[in-house]
């Protein structure tokens, strides 16, 4: 097939799209494809419609791509994609709403307060700085990924500090309870069939897994299965298998989850177009599931390609 591989784009996650598309270029290229990088701009909209495509993988993380935006321009460009649709797209990178709709349905989400910029201005909220949500806080902009603008403040300077940095990348900002714990993540795949990954710890060799430490080779390290008890590990294969339908997801997604002492799955957040570069998350957990790099992009392109001729 020929396949447009969507990468690049407006938000703050370009640099790391470019280098997902670049690894997906690869990987569509030795399943046999022939596939052709398209950096999203103001030209992508002919360069689609007349590109005479099969399909677009699209690996774009972040606003502007991630977020349902893209997906709509290619339902009305009437061009199958890879990944998820609008509406589960746009839910997904939303926190503050996901979270909600996660905590409604009897998922574990740690408590969490939502401000917009004006507020964000004038420093924390009130509940903030009483100490409503405990310390540490984490900060992070309501919709942004790779922990772009996210701050773990262990006080109200700091917190203060957190708000006005995270207000830089999203007029919404999400101030959430801290979980200690074991931080893992679940790949979860349906292209066509569901399958749930194997469970992947993570251990950053930075205090908080950053953006340094989740796209610098060395900085973090991957441990599959994750060392949690095996009752554990199941709790969180379930959640996450729960939330990818919940929201309507398809291809794929990456669940990011926080397992405490007790056990206790906390959901974080669900990334609809998870990173796909040589060090990141769902590759590996595809791999241990014996579903090597190019496999699993000729699956994805393919469902998507098949997902569209079947809505015809």
């Amino acid at each position: 097939m020929r396949v447009a591989v969507l990468a690049g784009g407006r938000s703050a996650e370009r640099e790391v799209s470019l280098k997902s598309g670049a690894q997906v270029g690869a990987g569509l290229r030795a399943a046999g494809h022939e596939p052709e990088l398209v950096d999203l701009d103001e030209h992508t909209w002919d360069v689609l419609r007349d590109g005479r495509f099969d399909v677009v993988f699209v690996a774009l993380h972040g606003r502007f791509g991630e977020d349902g935006t893209v997906q709509g321009m290619l339902e009305l460009l009437g061009i199958p994609y890879t990944g998820s649709g609008v509406l589960a797209s746009a839910l997904c990178l939303d926190k503050p709403l996901s979270s909600r709709l996660l905590r409604d349905e009897g998922f574990a989400v740690p408590e969490f307060i939502e401000i917009d910029s004006d507020e964000a201005r004038t420093g924390p909220p009130a509940e903030v700085e009483k100490g409503a949500l405990g310390w540490p806080l984490v900060i992070k902009p309501a919709r942004e990924g790779s922990t772009i603008g996210l701050t773990i403040a262990a006080d109200v300077d700091a917190a203060a500090d957190g708000v006005r940095l995270a207000a830089q990348y999203d007029r919404r900002v999400l101030c959430q309870r801290f979980v200690a714990g074991t931080e893992v993540t679940v790949g979860v795949l349906q292209a066509p069939e569901l399958q749930v990954l194997p469970t992947l710890e993570i251990v950053s060799e930075n205090p908080v897994y950053d953006y340094d430490a989740k796209y610098t080779a060395g900085r973090s390290h991957h441990i599959i299965p994750a060392r949690i008890p095996p009752a554990a590990r199941d709790a969180c294969a379930d959640v996450a298998g729960r939330a990818f339908r919940l929201f309507g997801c398809d291809g794929m997604a990456r669940v990011d989850v926080i397992v405490d002492e007790a056990g206790v799955p906390w959901m974080l957040e669900v990334n609809t177009v998870p990173g796909l570069t040589e060090v990141s998350l769902l590759p590996d957990a595809a791999r241990a599931a014996g579903i090597e790099f190019p496999d699993l992009c000729d699956r994805l392109a393919r469902h998507g390609a098949g997902r569209f001729r079947r809505r015809l």
